[in-house]
């Protein structure tokens, strides 16, 4: 009740034009790299072990940037928050709270990326929507939006479109397997199974979707103050265009350290990975 009144809040303000980011941090649960071992005694005891100390360790690593970001240190936070996210933990409250920090400190593009991977594992999570809305529209210059089509399969993570497919996968595999033991139940089956195998086919199909999304449309937020692209991967090739910090640019290709981006204006051009957080698809 209390989280519905807050959203309540929140779009009255943007409505109104005094739109202001979320201001409460949030409280997180980590998850730990797993080390392999030569037998499963030693995986694990030393499993056990890493995770009690790594998720005690980011713990208290996490309070400290909450506290950081409480007293108004937003660059202080945000490298805080950084630090963490560098030893591999994740979780969607630590990336929220890192784009929080990383508005305030006025990097729009590292605000951005950090919004961007959260919604990856909260794609429903109206509060991280709105402030990642709200930081896109202060972007100066063109930037890309997703597509309609991409908005629409990034409401549910990859885990759960998987899970969705299988669940439904099997339920159509029960439901000819029993009509196969007892045809009797056939004619009675047979709206169901087909609900089951239209469902399947829906399902997967939207899944193949999302992956496609997510592998082969990667996308390099601009993370510098101003970005040149130019026409090839090295510093003195000719420019081509300009790219503000936050602006979301196509990824193409890759040659080293560049990537080959192309603008909302169908623009292309090189731009050091120095400049840009390089993302998969929403």
């Amino acid at each position: 009740m209390v989280r519905e009144e807050k959203r309540r809040r929140a779009t009255a303000l943007q409505n109104a034009g005094a739109f202001m980011l979320a201001p409460n941090i949030r409280e997180a649960s980590w998850t730990a790299p797993v080390f392999w071992r030569f037998c499963l005694a030693l995986v694990l005891s030393a499993l056990v072990f890493n995770q009690t100390s790594f998720a005690s360790d980011v713990s208290a690593d996490f309070v400290a940037a909450n506290k950081l970001y409480a007293e108004g240190k937003f660059n202080e936070a945000a490298t805080a928050y950084d630090a963490i996210l560098k030893t591999g933990a994740q979780s969607p409250a630590l990336l929220f709270n890192a784009g929080n920090a990383e508005f305030k400190a006025g990097h729009l593009g590292e605000a951005i990326a950090a919004y961007r991977q959260a919604e990856l594992l909260s794609p429903r999570d109206a509060e991280l929507r709105a402030n990642l809305a709200f930081v896109r529209n202060q972007v100066q210059g063109a930037t890309l939006r997703e597509s309609s089509w991409q908005k629409w399969v990034s409401t549910l993570t990859m885990n759960e479109g998987a899970i969705l497919t299988a669940v439904f996968f099997w339920a159509m595999i029960g439901l000819f397997a029993v009509r196969q033991i007892k045809p009797a139940l056939a004619p009675k089956l047979r709206t169901a199974t087909r609900l089951a195998l239209a469902l399947t086919v829906f399902s997967g199909a939207i899944l193949g979707l999302q992956a496609a999304n997510h592998f082969n449309s990667s996308v390099a937020v601009v993370t510098a103050s101003d970005a040149t692209a130019r026409s090839g991967p090295f510093d003195d090739a000719q420019n081509i265009f300009s790219a503000r910090d936050g602006a979301e640019l196509k990824v193409l290709d890759r040659h080293d350290d560049w990537v080959q981006v192309a603008n909302s204006a169908g623009k292309i051009g090189w731009l050091s990975v120095k400049q840009v957080a390089v993302l998969p698809g929403a």
